[in-house]
């Protein structure tokens, strides 16, 4: 019975020191059983028996997780606090790594449109591993406590306050919200960056747009206003009403209008045209530059539609 002893002690060094000598007897006694019934039904047993039926219950280690289930590293109570909290943080930082970067953008020659995004990864990839280091730490640390009970805390609620039940599309997620709150703070820099720039810094920048189209734009900054209010909005409600659908529908209607009516406004880029020579011919960047912004258009057009669905389904 060497080989009944030695796989105990295997299951053993896998178990908590206060439960291995409890569980070690349990364990040993069932296989002295199973061992028995063998050799009432198959007579004396050979050591190639015993390690058969060693094997079948499994590895050591298996074995003792049956016994004594290892614990998570966060509590599964805390698990959708801790992933809420989690992209909560992380677009919450990713947000304020767009401003950061799209400053630096705007007010340096120097920097291409590749190193922006890669700048804008690699700053948000430090901002991701500090967050999500830190908010795993928190919660590993709260799940340690023993007089932490979370579920005491799901007692202060009442059915009758949950929202009425709807199709899956009517839930906001949190990628779409940040996703958008994103895009209108990099509007608004790109907008009004020139505002805190001194004149050295300004004939320095990528100022590519004309006057009337930055006008055009300065104009239309309330909707990228509107749209943070909106994107904010989402956040605390979380499920698509038809409030919240009329007013997302009139703004990308809105958005929709501006971003034509600055496509067909006149000329949009101020170049300097000695740079370029050779490589791009104006009119060429001008077409180029009204194509993007009808693609653009294209966006907040489909959001209308998929809103104005959305509206008569509820």
């Amino acid at each position: 019975m060497d080989l009944v002893a030695r796989y105990v002690a295997a299951v053993q060094r896998e178990l908590p020191e206060a439960k291995r000598d409890e569980i070690g007897r349990e364990l040993k006694a069932n296989i002295m059983d199973k061992l028995d019934g063998m050799a009432e039904q198959h007579g004396s047993l050979t050591e190639a028996d015993i390690a058969g039926v060693l094997k079948q219950m499994g590895r050591p280690r298996a074995v003792a997780q049956q016994f004594a289930p290892p614990q998570p590293l966060i509590r599964l109570s805390y698990m959708p606090l801790y992933q809420y909290t989690l992209f909560l943080v992380l677009g919450i930082l990713f947000l304020l790594q767009v401003v950061e970067t799209t400053i630096n953008w705007v007010s340096s020659s120097d920097m291409g449109l590749v190193q922006y995004l890669f700048r804008l990864a690699a700053g948000f990839l430090d901002d991701v591993i500090f967050a999500f280091a830190s908010i795993t730490a928190a919660f590993w640390f709260m799940s340690r406590q023993p007089s932490a009970k979370p579920e005491d805390c799901t007692t202060d609620w009442h059915p009758e306050q949950l929202p009425k039940a709807g199709p899956s599309w009517q839930h906001i997620s949190l990628q779409d919200t940040f996703t958008d709150l994103a895009t209108y703070l990099f509007l608004l820099v790109v907008i009004w960056y020139p505002m805190w720039m001194s004149a050295e810094q300004l004939d320095s920048s990528r100022l590519l747009l004309t006057d009337h189209a930055y006008l055009w734009l300065k104009w239309a900054s309330p909707l990228a206003v509107l749209g943070l209010a909106l994107g904010i909005w989402q956040l605390q409600q979380r499920l698509w009403s038809r409030a919240m659908l009329i007013s997302n529908l009139v703004l990308n209607c809105a958005l929709t209008a501006v971003i034509l009516g600055l496509a067909a406004s006149g000329r949009l880029l101020q170049l300097d045209v000695e740079r370029w020579h050779g490589v791009f011919e104006l009119y060429q960047l001008e077409r180029a530059a009204v194509t993007s912004l009808i693609i653009i258009a294209m966006f907040p057009l489909w959001e209308v539609g998929r809103d104005l669905l959305r509206l008569r389904k509820l």
